[in-house]
């Protein structure tokens, strides 16, 4: 199997475990979808809420797996966030690769502008 047939089947698997959902996030002045993960999570705890994937026997987050298959080679310092602050969403266009100061600030803002 080709490296570029792998990225579709991992794409296709994902998305047939997704639900396309308006969650009322927009992007560039239009709404944008979010694709909610249905498949097994991460749980509940510290950390928990993403959706998660085996792969040849090892278990990954779905929203990495998507980037990577989109955008390609994510390294050891980044983190990917999503900009539509839901967990499971695996929509490419609402993942930003980021370093782990920035995925913070921006978490912070976030949790900021909940509570108001």
């Amino acid at each position: 199997m080709t490296q570029e047939t792998r990225r579709l089947r991992l794409i296709e698997r994902i998305h047939k475990n997704c639900t396309i959902a308006d969650t009322g996030f927009i992007q560039d002045g239009h709404l944008s979808p979010c694709y909610l993960w249905k498949g097994n999570t991460s749980g509940t705890g510290r950390g928990g809420g993403y959706g998660r994937i085996s792969i040849d026997g090892q278990t990954s987050a779905t929203h990495i797996v998507i980037y990577a298959c989109f955008f390609g080679y994510i390294p050891g310092k980044k983190q990917i966030d999503h900009l539509c602050n839901n967990r499971l969403c695996c929509n490419p266009k609402h993942l930003e690769m980021v370093t782990h100061k920035t995925n913070q600030k921006r978490r912070a803002i976030r949790a900021k502008e909940a509570k108001v």
